[in-house]
């Protein structure tokens, strides 16, 4: 394995300040760690079939303006960090492709539009997934990645690579604490029926409500994502977890903004 190549890769993410970084190889897609698993056509190397190594990237949300949400502030914060990754997984791409490995990006969402995940709310690719996969995280009752450093406050992208290289452990700690503050706050009460048979998010649920939000200009929701104490970002902030009594400057912060940008 390619030792070299992979602290090559580390130091590049560094360089454009991509605070997480994990790798996972291919063959983790063929013995997943739980089940019922994916099927197979939504595994990296049917997507891309020289794909040896899958680079996962994160990008944290930051929670303030996250507190907002649904807003234009959260808005715009969304926009901007799936463009980021967009760029960094390109770019972290074309490096491995000039140093002689075969490699593509994975665009950050992969569908259409929100119409299009009313039809069909699948991707054609989980970074979610691959994030898990990478050790970045576990997953959590609303069905998203969790992280120490940002709890779910976090998104995702991937380059697929037919580079060797080392694959990071995978997170033996689950992170989520089953509060079900993300089942109680969620205002279409997606993730209301653990049994759910898509797994543990309504997804019909949650297009619906993220169609309706986007008529207004301000989507995406991110009710779950915000209310998720885990993280250490809430220190970072100064932000306790729900319950735990809000700053009224914070509150008013909130509220300002949610008068303004939207319908």
């Amino acid at each position: 394995m390619n030792d070299d190549l992979k602290a090559a890769v580390r130091s590049r993410c560094r360089k454009m300040e991509i605070p997480l970084v994990g790798v996972a190889g291919t063959d983790r897609w063929e013995n997943p760690p739980f089940s019922p698993w994916m099927p197979e056509e939504f595994y990296p190397q049917s997507i891309f079939p020289e794909a040896r190594s899958v680079i996962v990237i994160g990008l944290p949300v930051h929670l303030p303006v996250l507190e907002t949400s649904p807003s234009i502030y959260y808005h715009e914060l969304y926009k901007t960090v799936n463009t980021l990754l967009d760029q960094y997984t390109y770019r972290l791409a074309s490096f491995l492709n000039d140093c002689g490995y075969p490699s593509v990006f994975v665009p950050r969402d992969g569908y259409g539009s929100i119409e299009v995940l009313q039809k069909n709310p699948i991707a054609f690719f989980s970074h979610r997934h691959a994030a898990l996969l990478a050790g970045l995280g576990t997953f959590g009752v609303n069905n998203t990645l969790l992280t120490p450093e940002y709890g779910p406050r976090v998104r995702f992208g991937s380059v697929l690579t037919a580079a060797d290289l080392p694959p990071d452990p995978l997170r033996e700690e689950n992170l989520c604490t089953r509060c079900m503050l993300c089942v109680s706050a969620c205002p279409v009460g997606a993730l209301d029926d653990l049994d759910y048979p898509e797994g543990l998010t309504d997804k019909a649920a949650c297009a619906r409500n993220s169609a309706d939000l986007a008529r207004r200009h301000i989507s995406p929701c991110g009710i779950c994502i915000k209310v998720c104490p885990v993280g250490e970002d809430r220190r970072h902030y100064g932000r306790k977890a729900p319950g735990g009594g809000e700053d009224p400057r914070h509150r008013r912060a909130r509220e300002h903004v949610g008068k303004f940008g939207g319908l």
